[in-house]
């Protein structure tokens, strides 16, 4: 068994109506708190309410779409400007992983290019980064238990990560009852992207017997109540079980690898208008089935098939089922689910060299359980568009 290391945030709450704790939780880490909020604002007035009823004075930071280099950095100058000790992330994988670097940026002074990975130069934060709260309100990066925070930079037309141990969140709080709400359209997407989240660190080339569990728990849950949720947004049971598969799926790529899917979602996601989880969706199937056709060819009797195996047996409940029906039955979950393919976004063919180029020098394609070709990534594309 090869070494691994494990890190989380260093305190986890998770359970129906726990936001109302959030005063007494927040209060200990400072008293006035740069709240980095998500979509519509309104959601945050409980959130608000609490902190101030325990002393914690709150100042807003509305972040729109997913966020740039530049908005972390405004946001980082007003948490300076205003003094203030404490950032709470609410919202989104795009509101927590700016709540991250506004947190990091607060304290760290160089041009962010210095400490952010592929445009810069990936030198890591020398100060702490202010005390940082998450609260999602989605069910699907798990950002709110991840070390690093991922931006756009629109210049480089590329999705960059800010990487550092220091920025794991003090208090991860998943009150499933924030996601009742979501409309069928979100609850897929970020569905899907959290399924991916504990797949690929299943299959890739770096897992380890921790984030194993994780995944094998988070497929399982998501196998039955993905659906539920998409049809019935207040089946409470079925949000609950996606809250635990989207925090499993974020503590499983914190601590092993990602792969194809996320290879390919960044250079996308930086070309084009497009949502991190719907991409994800939208490559899921098609990264699985090629993945599976490629290590049938090249490492048949590879490890990674025999994971793939299981994933197929976790989903179908089929007792000896091939990796093939595992890709049948994501198939089939996308279709139900409505997933609009890469078409959708603006992709087209005559991007596939650019991205291809740009995917195969992702970190998550590193992670992949077998190195693609580029005519087999092509074939991903080609399936997704």
């Amino acid at each position: 068994m090869p070494s691994f290391e494990f890190a989380t945030a260093n305190r986890i709450i998770f359970g129906k109506g726990k936001l109302r704790e959030i005063g007494a939780i927040a209060a200990p880490f400072g008293t006035r708190a740069l709240l980095v909020v998500g979509g519509m604002m309104f959601r945050a007035a409980p959130l608000i309410s609490q902190l101030s009823a325990s002393g914690v004075e709150v100042f807003t930071y509305m972040v729109e779409g997913e966020p740039k280099i530049s908005t972390a950095e405004e946001g980082a100058r007003r948490a300076r400007d205003l003094h203030c000790d404490l950032v709470i992330g609410f919202g989104g994988g795009s509101a927590i992983d700016c709540g991250k670097a506004v947190a990091a940026f607060a304290t760290n002074h160089e041009n962010p290019l210095h400490y952010l990975e592929v445009v810069g130069a990936g030198q890591p934060l020398i100060e702490a980064p202010l005390p940082y709260i998450a609260i999602p309100t989605t069910a699907g990066t798990g950002a709110e238990v991840t070390r690093n925070a991922v931006l756009a930079s629109p210049e480089h037309q590329v999705k960059v990560s800010l990487r550092h141990p220091l920025m794991l969140p003090i208090v991860a709080l998943i009150d499933p009852e924030l996601t009742y709400s979501l409309p069928p359209e979100i609850t897929a997407s970020t569905g899907l992207d959290a399924l991916t989240q504990v797949i690929e660190p299943l299959v890739c080339a770096a897992p380890n017997p921790i984030t194993d569990a994780l995944c094998r728990e988070g497929i399982r849950r998501a196998s039955g109540a993905l659906k539920r949720a998409f049809h019935n947004g207040l089946d409470a049971e079925a949000r609950e079980e996606m809250a635990v598969v989207s925090l499993c799926g974020g503590l499983a790529l914190a601590n092993a690898r990602l792969g194809a899917v996320h290879g390919f979602a960044a250079p996308i996601g930086g070309m084009y208008s497009a949502p991190h989880g719907a991409v994800c969706a939208a490559l899921l199937p098609h990264v699985m089935e090629v993945n599976i056709q490629a290590l049938r060819k090249r490492d048949p009797q590879g490890e990674a098939l025999r994971r793939y195996e299981e994933i197929a047996r976790l989903v179908t409940h089929i007792a000896r089922p091939t990796p093939e029906d595992g890709v049948m039955w994501i198939r089939d979950l996308c279709s139900g689910l409505r997933t609009p393919p890469l078409a959708t976004y603006g992709v087209q063919r005559s991007d596939f060299p650019t991205l291809i180029e740009r995917a195969i020098n992702a970190s998550s394609m590193k992670g992949n359980p077998i190195t693609l070709t580029p005519s087999e990534l092509k074939e991903i594309l080609d399936r997704a568009l």
